[in-house]
């Protein structure tokens, strides 16, 4: 049975108590991969990666670009902001930063250039 609703912060925040660590994507990836049921080897062919890369993923030995994350999200059926989100917290965390970051879909094309307007000026 897979699991396609999209994935709020509270459900996040659920997945950390449960699992008593911090979530990064490779953690996300690997929960979505076994609620599905799937192996590694045709979830990795799913996500056109191999089979080592996924587990290095899987075991935060790598790390995903926000793009590829996106990608990722789209395959998977699930929310493109949260897999984002996560690939840039794990950046954030790998590097020792203290910040904690939100991500949202959709700039509105005016408050852009109301931006690029204050930059010009």
């Amino acid at each position: 049975m897979s699991i396609k609703s999209q994935i709020t912060k509270n459900t996040l925040v659920n997945i950390e108590k449960i699992t008593k660590t911090k979530l990064t994507l490779g953690k996300l990836i690997w929960s979505i991969r076994k609620a599905d049921g799937e192996s590694q080897v045709n979830f990795a062919d799913k996500l056109n990666i191999t089979k080592q890369h996924l587990c290095d993923i899987e075991h935060d030995r790598k790390f995903i670009s926000p793009k590829l994350a996106a990608q990722y999200a789209e395959i998977l059926g699930y929310s493109k902001e949260q897999f984002i989100r996560l690939a840039l917290q794990d950046m954030l965390d790998r590097d020792g930063l203290n910040v904690q970051i939100e991500v949202t879909l959709g700039l509105n094309k005016k408050k852009h250039t109301d931006f690029s307007d204050k930059i010009a000026a």
